[in-house]
């Protein structure tokens, strides 16, 4: 399959960096000296009466080297949630179980799915990133804070290239700038998607209905622009009760093996989730000056969920769950109100100077998941007695000072481009699990786990944009960041522990090297050291899956990192190429890993710890081209990634030594993608795509032998097919299918299966 998907994308000259609009530097004539790459390949419609949030700093402070517009997503995506929108970026992959899903991580091309902290998200300089946790749980990226419809274009940085932006950015930035109205307008939207589910004992059809919605003007120097969705959807089973042998005396089920090959037979599906999704934004802007914006931003999110479960196994004929704990897990009622606020000042004086402040905050209201302890072992019925894992004011803030100076002009007439900031930044972890004796609605008792904690990082950064010559600029700085972590608490039944407090102080280097030796050829050099300060979760989270405890380590190092790429990039008449060569190189890298309980024990634990030396080296191929109406774009990403040097173990069976040399865990070997877009005219737009993966290891020393297993994460791919349509300025709709050939694969979880995805819009 591998071979047979990358051949395609081969053949389709194909390339998922979208053009970049030229609007994204100051000088149009020169855009080719100020872009990491000169993509002008695609057509970019401008949208109807709106422009993007004015972010001249970020112009200056992102390398980009791959981007998206709003237009280009309306024509070639099922978009649902506003992550669809990134789906075919190059070396990008998203871990979305469902429609809604609060878990939908993003990999990146040398970070995978479980690190939700090694990548920065940002809309209009506001951080969706959730970094009180690395991980596909809490770590979700706020995805909820945007709609989809306010998206005006998605620009990424691969790499910690940029002194603006904390170690985190060893994935990747994603930078999503969003719309504000020139004048009156709005829209109403509303998308239908349908998904049929056939695995194991599970068949049925599951919906997802959604509602959009927004309104905005501009007063003379005020504007606004309100916004909101309500989503009800119905996900496929996302998880499964399992056992190593079928309980007695019950029929029914279904024979498997786990990614480990021992049996874990499937008894049944779980998480079977039922959401009801609110969000609302109401954003407001003042032209205090013509060259001085400020805008407040109020965000609101809601989830009312449940998830139920489906039994396979019966005892004389009738339904039960046999007393299986799986089926309690997997069964659970959620309840999850979030706020945020964002206020900002930017200046755009198109002079030598420029300022922006940000100062944002996420909160966790309320956030209480509550779940039965026991599952009936004659029927299909729970215990009354439970527990409630509760997030309650867990929350997160940050303050960003930046400035510009230009010297010789602007845009590329500068010669000295230096910009420079601060940053502050405050996570807040509160998360303890109450015994209580009704699951439903009962009160709290006593604590069962707890794990509570705070980080804090202050950073001062500069860099400066050299243009050394019409052909060659030299950009260089340094960000230097005061990390620590204190409060922090860990609680098992009646075993209290106070934590205790670390900090650290560190240096990161930069230094990027552009050349244009004509005009359709740029070469890039980049090398950047960063460092990943450990999460709160990393941190003081207990966490239990299954029968897996993983403990928390207070003492955890930073993410060590030297990153170097080289890009070289080719424009051609109506197509374009990039290869980039890439490496990270990673002392101390923050890995669960098996070590001994207590010092000098025989008995391992899997803790979150520092493996102490890995590194991932690759290639990404990029290709694009628009003939006569079709545009044929796609990505091929390979990645050697392997641990070098680990203290402990890969398991608490595995012999010493057996991890090294073998593949990382969490990301695979091979990803590709294409899209393929036939546009007869300005109003229909025709789009078959398609998104392959190879297998992933989970272990460090590879002992996942089956991989298309619940748990496991096999090798996919999968086909899209879009057809969109603009009637008039007013209406628009869209048809489409993800996953049309109806692939069964797994991400740990069972992953959609065939999706029909129709929307219909009225916009004025």
């Amino acid at each position: 399959m591998r071979t047979i998907v990358l051949f395609s994308s081969a053949i389709l000259c194909a390339g998922t960096v979208q053009a970049q609009d030229t609007t994204r530097t100051q000088d149009s004539s020169r855009v080719h000296r100020d872009s990491i790459a000169k993509l002008g390949v695609v057509k970019v419609t401008a949208e109807r009466i709106e422009r993007s949030t004015a972010m001249p700093l970020q112009l200056l402070t992102l390398p980009v080297t791959a981007s998206v517009t709003a237009r280009k997503v309306e024509q070639t995506v099922n978009v649902i949630d506003a992550e669809d929108a990134v789906k075919y970026l190059p070396s990008v992959t998203l871990r979305k179980r469902n429609n809604g899903d609060t878990q939908a991580v993003m990999g990146t091309r040398v970070w995978g799915y479980n690190s939700s902290a090694r990548s920065l998200i940002f809309a209009d300089g506001v951080p969706l990133s959730a970094l009180i946790a690395n991980n596909n749980t809490i770590g979700g990226p706020r995805w909820g804070l945007v709609s989809p419809g306010e998206i005006s274009r998605i620009d990424m940085m691969y790499g910690p290239f940029s002194a603006a932006y904390a170690g985190n950015s060893m994935g990747a930035v994603m930078e999503i700038t969003t719309r504000m109205p020139d004048s009156l307008g709005g829209s109403i939207g509303q998308t239908q998607a349908l998904q049929r589910f056939d695995l194991y004992g599970t068949r049925n059809t599951y919906g997802t209905a959604q509602t959009t919605g927004d309104i905005g003007n501009r007063f003379g120097k005020f504007s606004v622009l309100a916004s909101g969705n309500y989503q009800n959807s119905n996900s496929q089973p996302l998880q499964y009760a399992t056992s190593a042998t079928f309980p007695t005396g019950t029929t029914g089920g279904f024979a498997e093996q786990n990614k480990l090959g021992a049996a874990a037979n499937v008894l049944g599906a779980t998480g079977l989730l039922h959401t009801g999704m609110t969000n609302g934004k109401l954003k407001a802007a003042y032209d205090i000056t013509p060259g001085l914006r400020a805008t407040y931003t109020f965000g609101f999110w809601q989830n009312d969920a449940n998830a139920s479960v489906d039994t396979y196994i019966a005892k004389a004929n009738t339904p039960t769950y046999a007393g299986q704990a799986g089926f309690a897990s997997g069964f659970y009622d959620l309840n999850q109100r979030h706020s945020s606020h964002s206020l900002s000042l930017r200046t755009d004086n198109r002079r030598a100077w420029d300022f922006e402040a940000i100062a944002a905050r996420y909160a966790f209201d309320k956030d209480q998941q509550r779940v039965p302890t026991t599952a009936s072992a004659n029927d299909t019925s729970f215990g009354t007695a439970g527990r409630v894992a509760v997030l309650d004011g867990t929350a997160w803030s940050s303050v960003d000072l930046k400035g510009a100076w230009r010297q010789g002009g602007r845009g590329a007439l500068a010669t000295h481009t230096v910009t420079f900031g601060v940053h502050h930044d405050d996570y807040k972890l509160n998360n303890p699990t109450y015994n209580t004796g009704d699951w439903r609605t009962g009160s709290f008792t006593t604590v069962a786990t707890e794990g509570d904690g705070r980080t804090r990082t202050q950073a001062l950064w500069v860099q400066d944009a050299w243009r050394l010559s019409d052909f060659v600029k030299l950009t260089v700085g340094g960000r230097y960041e005061h990390w620590r972590a204190f409060d922090g608490f860990n609680a098992n039944g009646s075993t209290q522990v106070k934590q205790p407090d670390i900090s650290a102080s560190k240096f990161s280097p930069k230094a990027v090297l552009a050349w244009n030796p004509t005009l359709d050829w740029t070469v890039t050099a980049s090398l950047g050291k960063a460092y990943r300060f450990a999460t709160a979760s990393e941190l003081y989270q207990l966490v239990s899956t299954g029968a897996t405890f993983t403990s928390p380590d207070p003492n955890l190092r930073p993410d060590n990192v030297l990153a170097s790429e080289l890009r070289v990039g080719r424009t051609f008449t109506h197509g374009m190429a990039q290869v980039a060569l890439f490496q990270d190189d990673v002392h101390d890298a923050i890995i669960s890993q098996f070590l001994p309980l207590v010092p000098n024990s025989t008995t391992l634990y899997s803790y979150i710890s520092n493996v102490d030396h890995v590194r991932a080296r690759g290639a990404e191929v990029v290709l694009g081209g628009n003939v006569s109406g079709l545009e044929l774009t796609g990505s091929a990403t390979y990645l050697d990634a392997k641990t070098l040097a680990l203290s402990g173990r890969a398991s608490a069976t595995a012999p010493a030594g057996s991890a090294i040399g073998a593949f990382l865990p969490n990301i695979p070997k091979w990803r590709a993608n294409f899209v393929s877009t036939y546009k007869p005219d300005d109003r229909l737009a025709l789009t078959f795509a398609g998104r392959y993966s190879g297998k992933i290891y989970t272990t460090l020393d590879n002992a996942d032998v089956h991989f298309n297993t619940y748990q496991g994460f096999s090798e996919w791919f999968v086909a899209d097919a879009h057809v969109n349509y603009r009637f008039d300025r007013h209406w628009s709709g869209s048809i489409g299918a993800d996953n049309l050939f109806d692939r069964k694969y797994f991400l740990f979880h069972p992953f959609p299966q065939r999706t029909y995805v129709a929307n219909a819009k009225f916009a004025f």
